[in-house]
């Protein structure tokens, strides 16, 4: 399979390695090379500043995060709605501190979660009565178990990717829905960035997507985009964090402008910092 190294990028997080971002050109994402090992993926998460994984609202960037979140939370819910069965039946994959899992939960959706960080599945369990579990779960589903299942903005962070999509390929109802957000490497933000763009999040992103890849992965489990949804709100965020990133201090006027200017470009391009694929079987 090609492959072409595009550039090196940093990880500004945690650790302080570098990494190179290799095109894939078959399907057209990018990977980060090298990854970690298995073991040694989840030393990559202990950072105060990994904020998904905590309920912490330390600075105005976290307040702000986390205003955001409740709105999205929100939208999340309306999305799944309009996909719902009679059953009603969700799962989410990389649920963090169970949010959007709780809503789905009191808006009578019977929820499922999973998530590797054990602090963060220690705070989603409390808010859905221990409807969320390790990794090891998803293998012990049964087969077409649900309605929905959602991915936000995790996909990226999934070893053995092909393996992964045949597991969710498997776990969905024959008329169900796959909704999966991930950050779009084409966008304008990314472009402009470069390697201080926030959302390679490297080694903890090992994929960086963009819409011909997602069509083409998961072609192969014969499934199909039939819709595209852009996630405005992304492209502050990760502009005002690659800001830091390449300046060494956060700049929220500028960062502010640059997710302003990438969302602007984006109505022509459709090429949005962040986009949401909602896939059916075909």
């Amino acid at each position: 399979m090609a492959k072409e190294i595009r550039f090196k990028v940093k990880d500004y997080s945690v650790s302080g390695e570098v990494f190179d971002l290799v095109e894939n050109m078959e399907y057209g994402f990018l990977e980060t090379i090298p990854q970690p090992n298995p073991d040694k993926l989840s030393d990559y998460y202990k950072s105060e500043d990994y904020i998904s994984h905590t309920n912490s609202k330390r600075n105005l960037f976290e307040k702000v995060y986390h205003l955001v979140r409740r709105i999205s939370v929100n939208q999340k819910l309306s999305l799944i709605t309009k996909y719902s069965s009679s059953t009603k039946i969700l799962l989410d994959v990389g649920c963090g501190t169970g949010d959007f899992l709780q809503t789905a939960k009191l808006n009578n959706w019977k929820v499922f979660g999973i998530e590797p960080n054990q602090e963060a599945r220690t705070i989603a369990n409390i808010k859905t009565d221990n409807a969320v579990f390790n990794v090891e779960k998803l293998l012990q589903f049964e087969n077409e178990s649900f309605d929905v299942i959602t991915l936000w903005h995790v996909l990226e962070h999934l070893p053995n990717l092909e393996e992964q999509i045949l597991i969710l390929n498997k776990l969905l109802k024959p008329q169900g829905t796959l909704i999966i957000a991930v950050p779009n490497h084409k966008s304008y933000d990314a472009i402009y960035y470069n390697a201080f763009w926030a959302a390679y999040d490297v080694p903890r992103h090992l994929w960086h997507f963009n819409k011909t890849a997602i069509s083409k992965l998961f072609s192969k489990v014969s499934m199909e985009v039939v819709k595209t949804i852009p996630m405005y709100f992304d492209a502050f965020y990760v502009s005002m964090l690659s800001e830091k990133y390449k300046n060494g201090k956060l700049n929220f006027i500028k960062g502010f402008w640059i997710g302003l200017k990438s969302n602007l470009k984006s109505l022509r391009s459709k090429e949005v910092s962040s986009l949401i694929y909602v896939l059916k079987k075909q």
